[in-house]
């Protein structure tokens, strides 16, 4: 028998994104996974779906087979107990137009594979829900765990920030710096309002904030308590942190702000390699020069447009 607890060592993650966020997303699956996709993507590592804005689901592999037959031959060795199940077609997967399945087999799909499930089938809150989806030529069935869209509980703080970074990018920008957060000490030494830092706790990661603006860092300690996380944000400029971390994610903010020189722009990232191995870099300008001057090197990167109609847009830069 099979319990529904047993290790897996297959996942499959469902994707979704707008045009304007093409380039964002797979910078995000790289840095997650080392492959990119439009839509579905195989892997042995487990991410929880609800850090990516971009994940639509995690389904956990149970079955697979090279027909629907096979997995309806597979799924009676599931142990539910007194649980009840449903079983979702999942629409999101890699068919041609030509191959797609329309709602009504969809539906067929689904019943042929419950009916063979030893349990209680419930259509509204099951206790367990199991996805089945084509992928690669193979039937892949197992337990399926929506996404939920954390970031966006985020985006009404009580202090605001004009140039602040959405949520959705400051949240997939924390998973390109951080894919696995495990004994990872991170800082992001111009946080501003906190964007970053909001969406950094809320996937339980270890870092500080910091900030040489003591009214911003004002808001940023009231939008942490706002959410109900915890984290430390001092008062200070970047060139008077010490201490060394495995990473720091610098919005240089300076550029709309203030128009930093590009001699301020240089000690900015110069210190930024004092005090960590790796990090990220968000900036609408082109930096290239001063980050390699300052003794990085480019390992990626991306654009991050606001829109598709918006000329404006931030390059995402990953250095180590």
């Amino acid at each position: 028998m099979t319990k529904l607890n047993s290790q897996t060592s297959e996942y499959l993650y469902t994707y979704a994104h707008g045009l304007e966020e093409r380039s964002l997303c797979a910078l995000e699956q790289r840095a997650f996974f080392a492959q990119e996709s439009d839509n579905l993507i195989k892997s042995t590592r487990n991410i929880d779906p609800s850090r990516s804005p971009f994940i639509k689901g995690r389904l956990s592999v149970l079955f697979s087979g090279k027909s629907i037959q096979t997995i309806a031959e597979q799924v009676p060795q599931i142990e539910l107990g007194d649980q009840t199940f449903k079983v979702l077609y999942i629409k999101i997967n890699d068919l041609s137009n030509e191959q797609k399945i329309d709602f009504a087999e969809q539906r067929i799909i689904e019943k042929e594979i419950g009916w063979n499930i030893i349990g209680k089938a419930k259509m509204r809150n099951p206790d367990v829900l199991f996805g089945i989806v084509p992928f690669k030529g193979q039937w892949y069935f197992g337990t399926y765990e929506e996404s939920e869209s954390v970031w966006l509980h985020h985006m009404k703080k009580p202090q605001e920030y004009s140039t602040a970074i959405s949520t959705r990018l400051a949240r997939a920008v924390v998973n390109i710096a951080v894919p696995d957060p495990s004994g990872v000490s991170v800082i992001d030494p111009c946080c501003g309002i906190g964007t970053v830092l909001v969406e950094a706790l809320s996937m339980g990661i270890q870092i500080v904030g910091s900030d040489r603006n003591p009214l911003v860092v004002k808001g940023s300690r009231e939008n942490i308590t706002y959410f109900n996380y915890e984290g430390l944000v001092e008062v200070k400029d970047i060139a008077e942190v010490d201490g060394h971390y495995d990473v720091a994610i610098i919005d240089m903010p300076y550029n709309i702000a203030s128009l930093a020189t590009p001699e301020e722009q240089f000690a900015i990232i110069k210190h930024a390699r004092r005090i960590a191995d790796r990090v990220v870099i968000l900036t609408i300008e082109d930096m290239d020069e001063v980050i390699l001057m300052a003794g990085f090197t480019i390992v990626d990167r991306c654009a991050a447009h606001k829109g598709l109609k918006e000329l404006f847009s931030r390059q995402v830069i990953v250095c180590e």
